[in-house]
């Protein structure tokens, strides 16, 4: 039998009643004779309160004591889930991260995992007990409690699944799987039964909620098969089934892939433009400008540096919502110190919207007809990338559900 990695999300954990229930659907999995591992995320709106506490004693909490804090959400999961696990007769053991212990760097709250010790992980497998690890966290050289950053569940999970070389990584959370773009948004978006990992990853970084993008990466480089299924199903529903259910994320190109040349629709919400002004055109000054964002470990998406007028030309690029005033500040106080600039200004009220899918490889007009549906809906569009599976917009936030709805349909994604 294999080894599989269960994930939960907090919706999953949300009560002991939902906890038992979990631990009924692993308790059955494990009973058809897998080993298993279970990484589960806090209490649903536990992370929130905990930062919610930190923000009344320091407006911008301390990281490292933030993480501290922040930490024990799953900490208290993973033992509730080990007590549920015991109450019904299986053997169950729960580790926080640190135990296990999984490595990482010391960039707190947005740490990245550097390494997995699973020795002691395979010896409780191997003696017929079910691990569960604490999602979302890890501990770095110094032996400080790092956290991942919000969705770092799944990213634990997966980079779990990848050091143990699991058979798959099973994703349970509050949706049924991977749909053509948000069903809160376009009412006859379409689950997918497959995507590559390709898709995913376009999809993830470009707004999709459904999976951390870390995780994703995680998948792709280790060739992971990660399955998103719901976790709200009836958890002694027939194995077979439910391992069928949901969507797989995978390595092999749907045959009929060429006939799909769209998969979905993403978007984002939390997107914020800034444009410098009147920046001299010379070389390395999209440094000049980038460097301290990127000390600032602020993360820049869309860039656009505009054609050179007598020498001095126009640098646009785009940053989290969340991020938008602290760039501001950098750029308002180190950069203007160091170039010579016009005006800097800002819109913190705009949305990236984007077409994603393989097929894009095979098919001309894809770009066109994107273009051509937006204008006649009277959408305009402030900037534009392009990978070889996608485009990208950036519209007026007040569009982007318009601009969802008229794109799903043009590219007729409500078929099957």
């Amino acid at each position: 039998m294999a080894l599989i990695v269960h994930k939960y999300g907090g919706t999953s954990m949300g009560s002991t009643e939902r906890i038992k229930n979990v631990a009924k659907r692993v308790a059955k999995w494990h009973d058809a004779g897998h080993q298993i591992v279970v990484v589960p995320s806090a209490m649903s709106g536990e992370t929130n309160r905990i930062i919610g506490l930190a923000r009344e004693i320091m407006a911008e909490p301390d990281p490292r004591e933030l993480d501290m804090i922040t930490s024990t959400g799953e900490q208290v999961s993973v033992g509730l889930l080990a007590m549920a696990l015991l109450a019904i007769g299986k053997q169950a053991v729960s580790y926080a991260g640190w135990q296990v212990a999984v490595k990482t760097d010391s960039s707190h709250t947005k740490a990245r995992i550097s390494s997995i010790d699973d020795a002691k992980v395979r010896a409780d497998l191997d003696a017929g007990k079910i691990v569960i690890i604490t999602g979302f966290q890890g501990v770095d050289e110094q032996g400080n409690i790092t956290t991942l950053g919000r969705g770092g569940s799944d990213t634990s999970a997966v980079a779990v699944a990848a050091a143990l070389k699991a058979q798959e990584c099973m994703i349970y959370t509050d949706v049924d799987g991977v749909y053509t773009t948000d069903p809160r948004v376009v009412s006859d978006a379409r689950r997918l039964k497959t995507v590559t990992f390709e898709e995913m990853l376009e999809m993830a970084s470009l707004g999709s909620k459904v999976l951390q993008i870390r995780s994703v990466e995680f998948a792709g480089n280790y060739r992971m098969p990660t399955r998103v299924l719901s976790s709200l199903t009836d958890p002694l529903m027939p194995l077979e089934e439910e391992a069928s259910s949901g969507t797989l994320i995978s390595f092999e190109e749907d045959t009929n892939m060429e006939q799909a040349t769209i998969t979905g629709i993403a978007f984002n919400r939390d997107e914020a433009k800034i444009t410098v002004f009147g920046v001299p055109d010379k070389p390395g000054i999209a440094y000049q400008i980038l460097g301290p964002i990127a000390d600032a470990n602020i993360e820049v998406d869309m860039i656009i540096q505009n054609q050179s007028v007598d020498g001095k030309t126009d640098f646009t690029f785009t940053v989290p919502r969340g991020e938008y005033n602290k760039a501001m500040e950098v750029l308002n106080g180190s950069v203007r110190e160091h170039i010579s600039t016009g005006s800097i200004i800002g819109d913190p009220k705009v949305s990236k919207v984007s077409v994603v899918g393989v097929g894009m490889r095979s098919h001309v007009g894809i770009a066109s007809q994107m273009f051509r549906t937006l204008s006649e809906d009277g959408i305009n569009i402030q900037m534009i990338s392009t990978s070889e599976i996608k485009i990208s917009v950036l519209i007026d936030e007040k569009y982007m559900e318009l601009a969802v709805r008229s794109l799903h349909k043009a590219f007729g994604l409500e078929a099957a």
